[in-house]
């Protein structure tokens, strides 16, 4: 059993993701580990879950470098499964539920998952899709009048972590919408996943007595501090004033929220946000809040800690934190607008990224990063993970940033085509492509605009062919058929034509600049 002392950095004994739970099971196995629902798992229940499920794709035939997917909202069978296939060397598929029908094929014949798990009230669009999977070979219905979860996990036998399982294999395959036009599969080890526990969770001091909110942001590397730390875990697919009112009645003391729940919940009125002050700590991420908001949030909650983080999945999630003692420095309130400084074991560079050099101190370049994070690449796709990763193991980002005199990081652009929706990223190249599609668009460019819910929200502009000419609700609705619902444009602008660079590329910073030129932050 692995030897782990109670500080968040004291993480280096262990070697798979399922000891911690093993490690909890044995020292509290009454405590509570997961809630989800009307149900809780203690530690010694969520241990026995994991084996179990373990035995069960052992006997399905998976086996070290096999794959298995799951088609479900965030739930506690999510995290079984997570520890579940770390056991046997396997790796866990989450696919999106909002992903249309042939998306939702794609990703499951790429990455060749052999055991596919449905949510029981999206099974329909799955029997729809069941002729084009070509590697599943057993379906499993999740919650329901017909589950068969239950009895599969209940009629299994426990095992242990198989012998020829490494910290080096494939845990977790996240897809990620692509930047020419078909989502990537972003591998992380279980090695990635023990490296983010240890440099992410460290300022959030949360331990034995604590609960996290696990929701979407987030989701499978906060369940990780909630094991490695001993905190339990309150699993919610719906973030808003009353369920997080309710989770605080449960015991919750740190919450991982996006944008869009700050603005709700100061919509929700002042008893709302007194309310939310019980919290000890609230994170967010994905993308920046507006000041104004975030000031409110201050001042409402002075006795609750605050971060920020900012990160890729291709890195697990967080790579640098903005510490609460920075949101409160009133003698530094710009820096309310950066993304704070990297984590303990991230390095940094800024870099032009036409030479690979260092820029001068203080100037703009392309964000690079290396640390254990990182994934070893996409799955299946060698030139992707050449242009991602350098040869001596700096991660590309794409974000362009600039690091001021104190370390810390602020963002300015963006090199790559990428949207942050919410908790979604979107590449502007898969929308693109299914607008090209439309027979009376000549052509387009997609950015992303400001949202006050989500931080920015897809925008398309487009030109028509000679003589046509789409109302912009028909042209939502012809992507909204061929895309996650995330990813369909709000708004479209209709030109006479793209502008371009004398090399014919996009000017897309042009496109934006109206859109922000009154906010904090350019991106």
């Amino acid at each position: 059993m692995p030897d782990i002392e109670a500080t968040p950095r004291a993480v280096t004994a262990v070697t798979c993701p399922a000891d911690f739970h093993e490690l909890r099971a044995g020292e509290r196995p009454d405590d509570v580990c997961w809630i989800f629902d009307d149900r809780r798992w203690t530690w010694a229940e969520a241990w026995d879950d994991i084996q179990r499920f373990a035995g069960a794709l052992r006997a399905e035939g998976v086996a070290r470098g096999d794959r298995i997917a799951f088609i479900d909202r965030h739930s506690a069978t999510l995290l079984v499964a997570m520890h579940a296939v770390s056991l046997l060397g396997a790796a866990n598929v989450v696919v999106d539920a909002q992903l249309t029908g042939d998306e939702t094929a794609y990703v499951l014949n790429h990455s060749r998952a052999r055991v596919l798990f449905v949510l029981h009230d999206l099974v329909p669009s799955v029997q729809a899709i069941r002729h084009q999977l070509t590697s599943i070979e057993k379906v499993v219905v999740v919650g329901g009048d017909d589950d068969e979860l239950s009895a599969w996990i209940a009629g299994a036998d426990p095992i242990d972590r198989q012998p020829d399982v490494t910290p080096y294999d494939a845990c977790l395959v996240r897809y990620t919408s692509g930047t020419t036009g078909r989502p990537k599969g972003v591998v992380l080890t279980q090695h990635n996943l023990l490296e983010h526990t240890r440099n992410a969770m460290a300022p959030f001091q949360c331990g034995e007595g604590d609960m996290l909110l696990l929701s979407k942001l987030m989701f499978h590397s906060c369940a990780l501090f909630g094991a490695a730390s001993g905190a339990a875990g309150m699993v919610v697919n719906d973030v808003g004033p009353q369920s997080l009112t309710a989770a605080l009645d449960a015991g919750l003391t740190h919450a991982f929220l996006h944008t869009a729940s700050f603005v709700a919940l100061q919509a929700a009125g002042p008893d709302a946000m007194r309310a939310l002050g019980r919290l000890k700590s609230v994170t967010y991420g994905s993308i920046p809040i507006a000041v104004p908001a975030l000031h409110a949030a201050l001042d409402a909650w002075p006795n609750t800690t605050f971060f920020q983080v900012y990160g890729m999945n291709e890195a697990v999630a967080a790579l640098t934190t903005l510490d609460d003692a920075a949101h409160r420095d009133t003698s530094r309130p710009d820096r309310l607008a950066s993304c704070g400084r990297p984590n303990p074991g991230v390095e940094m560079r800024v870099v032009n990224p036409r030479t690979g050099e260092d820029v001068e101190p203080s100037a703009a370049g392309e964000l690079w990063f290396r640390t254990e994070q990182t994934t070893p690449g996409y799955l299946a796709h060698q030139a992707a993970t050449e242009e991602l990763i350098t040869e001596d193991g700096w991660m590309r980002t794409g974000d362009v940033g600039r690091v001021d005199d104190g370390g810390f990081v602020f963002l300015e652009d963006r090199i790559k085509d990428v949207i942050k929706a919410g908790v979604w990223t979107v590449y502007s190249a898969e929308v693109e492509r299914v607008l090209a599609d439309h027979p009376d668009v000549l052509e387009q460019a997609v950015i992303g605009i400001p949202d006050e819910r989500l931080g920015e929200s897809v925008h398309a502009v487009v030109a028509f062919r000679p003589g046509r000419t789409v109302p912009a609700e028909a042209l939502i609705a012809f992507a909204r058929e061929r895309l996650a619902s995330f990813k369909v444009p709000t708004s479209v602008k209709v030109v006479y034509a793209i502008p371009r660079t004398s090399s014919g590329k996009v000017l897309k910073r042009d496109l934006r600049a109206p859109h922000w030129a009154d906010r904090d932050r350019p991106i």
